[in-house]
């Protein structure tokens, strides 16, 4: 994880990318994973939790965007119609009867409930949703898609007010 000179969450980055920032002077490291990193001359802990050393200005998005990763994340990776493992998304108005690609009509569904489902709809074919899907809450976390948890994460969400299932 990536955090702001204030030690505000800013992303979740790749290790590889997290080393660099190191390396360069660019960020000084908060919190690390119990394994070490080793090259030629250099010894280094890898990395879990980085702070970089300037403060960025994020601009903050008041929508988030309607993304297959996005909408997966929303779900918890669970099909809306059958709660099977979801690997793909569908509209629950079709595109094709002009149904729209928003938050209220797209969820997670697996590919043999979005394949049964094609381009009915739910009434037509007996089906109901066990939740009514909205727009997640345009988080700094939830907003780059990205849901992966760490231990060491915590403190720096709940300082954050971000520690919620959301970011879990």
């Amino acid at each position: 994880m990536l955090l702001n000179a204030s030690y505000e969450p800013l992303c979740i980055v790749p290790v590889r990318r997290a080393v660099l920032l190191l390396l360069l002077d660019k960020a000084v490291l908060e919190e690390a994973w119990d394994a070490v990193m080793h090259s030629e001359h250099l010894v280094l802990e890898a990395p879990s939790v980085v702070r970089l050393h300037r403060y960025v200005r994020v601009p903050r998005r008041s929508r988030v965007p309607v993304t297959r990763r996005a909408v997966l994340d929303r779900d918890r990776e669970r099909c809306a119609y059958c709660a099977g493992r979801a690997d793909t998304i569908d509209h629950v108005v079709p595109r094709s009867r002009s149904g729209p690609h928003a938050w209220e009509n797209v969820v997670a569904a697996c590919r043999r409930c979005n394949h049964r489902k094609a381009d009915h709809l739910l009434s037509e074919l007996g089906w109901t949703l066990a939740f009514t899907p909205a727009q997640p809450r345009a988080t700094v976390l939830g907003a780059s898609g990205h849901h992966r948890h760490e231990a060491a994460w915590e403190p720096y969400l709940e300082w954050f007010g971000e520690g919620r299932a959301e970011v879990a």
